[in-house]
């Protein structure tokens, strides 16, 4: 069949799910991975067929695409931070307001990495620590996380992407301290809350771990005050905390480190206009 063709009945059977432009990403993602072949491809061979046994995936995907469950899923692997990371549905996705989130950290401590130790709360898979171990190599990263099953796919990407990382299995919400003290915690906790979930995909829903995404209505912040005592805890003197956070808790997430006595607070928005990442400084 021509390749071309197979683009067409992608459109045809998608359109009505995803946006046009969303459509040909996920075209294009799959025929790279399963046929090495590049997005410019079509425009240098607009007739270029492929065998029986090359459109056997594609079309496998386009079967659970219709079902939406997530092209990450589909491949295996995602992007971030320019890094390749496995994923499937015991992790959250990485999103691009995580990796600014990272980028954050990395820019305000990239002079002054020496002997640095960092925890993340929260490992899911990975993204966060990992990403930090590889640009900052002469800083100690460790993290934290509740699910088994999360932290052998982080380990799995610590493996792939060359760095050390201390693996901690606990709930944050049951420990109080650690043995270590950080110069930096950072987490993007669970903050969904139940009422948000009208306006959240399917993708989402059906194919991403609840226990990452959400809290409850009455109790949002549930884990951000717990990290926050945490860090007042286990933070050395003028230590960083760092959040991603509910782009409408910004506020309330604000006066939560301000109650805690944080100084040098800082709420950013993210590239859509969000308020969605946060700083304080343990005085």
């Amino acid at each position: 069949m021509l390749l071309r063709e197979i683009k067409n009945i992608f459109h045809l059977e998608l359109d009505v799910l995803y946006q046009k432009e969303e459509v040909n990403s996920f075209f294009y993602m799959l025929i790279e991975h399963y046929l090495g072949l590049q997005r410019f491809v079509l425009a240098m061979e607009p007739n270029l067929i492929i065998t029986k046994e090359e459109e056997t995936p594609l079309f496998e995907a386009l079967s659970k695409l219709k079902l939406q469950v997530p092209i990450q899923h589909i491949i295996g692997v995602t992007e971030f931070m320019e890094m390749e990371f496995i994923v499937n549905e015991d992790v959250l996705i990485p999103r691009p307001e995580t990796e600014e989130l990272v980028r954050w950290i990395i820019d305000d401590i990239k002079d002054h990495q020496s002997n640095l130790k960092i925890l993340d709360i929260g490992t899911g898979s990975g993204c966060i620590p990992i990403s930090l171990a590889k640009h900052l190599p002469n800083a100690k990263i460790y993290t934290l996380d509740v699910s088994e099953k999360a932290i052998a796919v982080a380990k799995q990407n610590a493996v792939s992407n060359k760095v050390a990382i201390q693996f901690i299995k606990a709930s944050i919400l049951e420990i109080d301290a650690l043995k270590e003290t950080f110069d930096i915690i950072v987490s993007n906790p669970p903050y969904v809350r139940e009422l948000e979930k009208a306006a959240m995909h399917e993708n989402v829903l059906k194919h991403e771990p609840e226990l990452a995404l959400f809290v409850t209505n009455d109790n949002p912040l549930v884990f951000y005050k717990k990290i926050t005592d945490f860090a007042t805890q286990n933070l050395v003197k003028e230590g960083r905390l760092y959040f991603e956070i509910n782009q409408y808790l910004g506020k309330e997430t604000e006066l939560l480190l301000r109650e805690y006595n944080f100084s040098d607070i800082e709420l950013r928005e993210d590239l859509f206009g969000n308020d969605r990442m946060l700083k304080g400084i343990k005085k």
